[in-house]
């Protein structure tokens, strides 16, 4: 049995919990309340001494962090995994791409607009900031999507799931998806893929019932 300690409303921990659903992996999700610094707490960082989410952990002793990473795991031998060196190759490449010109911008600027609004005033500066650093790496993946339907040509993938986690939620981090045709169609498409779940299903009222 995996568990997936996660928080609502998180795109990073949304890339295990989709991909366990997409593949029907039975897990137990495990809620973490961040706000409230349960990830501080002395259990969670007996677990996970970095004391962040998501985390994940197998019955064979397994503990990972880094969403991205969990993917991989996830991933061996099913659907999700690319069959070529060379396409399993470009899912990292894009995986890369997604936290190192994508999340770092798109997270922030969404936590202070969309999951604390109260503080967004006091991040104005910030939030202009991160939001102008997306737009390069947002330009890019537009024009990559403008020639395929998903990240890789053979289909969808995990590289999908990395980078939908952050990329599909735009709008609470202050971006219009209209500004990236191709995103906005390929999020679409995403959404349609066989069992997907929304982020708003990752919360409490799905714990332990996975």
């Amino acid at each position: 049995m995996v568990t997936l300690y996660a928080c609502e409303g998180s795109g990073n921990c949304m890339k295990p919990w989709l991909a366990m659903i997409q593949l029907e992996q039975e897990f137990e999700l495990k809620i973490v309340d961040v706000l409230n610094g349960e990830q501080k707490r002395p259990d969670f960082l007996n677990l996970n001494p970095l004391g962040v989410v998501p985390f994940l952990v197998d019955e064979a002793d397994v503990s990972l962090g880094e969403s991205n990473a969990m993917l991989w795991f996830l991933a061996e031998g099913s659907h999700l995994m690319p069959d070529t060196a060379a396409e399993r190759a470009e899912a990292l490449q894009w995986m890369f791409f997604e936290q190192s010109k994508l999340e770092p911008f798109i997270s922030p600027a969404r936590f202070y607009s969309f999951i604390l609004p109260d503080q967004r005033e006091a991040h104005s500066d910030e939030i202009s900031h991160w939001l102008e650093r997306a737009r390069p790496g947002l330009e890019r993946l537009d024009t990559h999507l403008g020639a395929r339907m998903f990240m890789l040509q053979s289909g969808y993938s995990i590289a999908d799931i990395a980078i939908f986690g952050y990329v599909h939620v735009l709008h609470e981090a202050g971006i219009d998806p209209a500004d990236y045709p191709m995103i906005e169609r390929w999020i679409s498409d995403v959404t349609h893929t066989d069992k997907f779940q929304p982020l708003q299903n990752l919360g409490p009222s799905n714990a332990e019932a996975a």
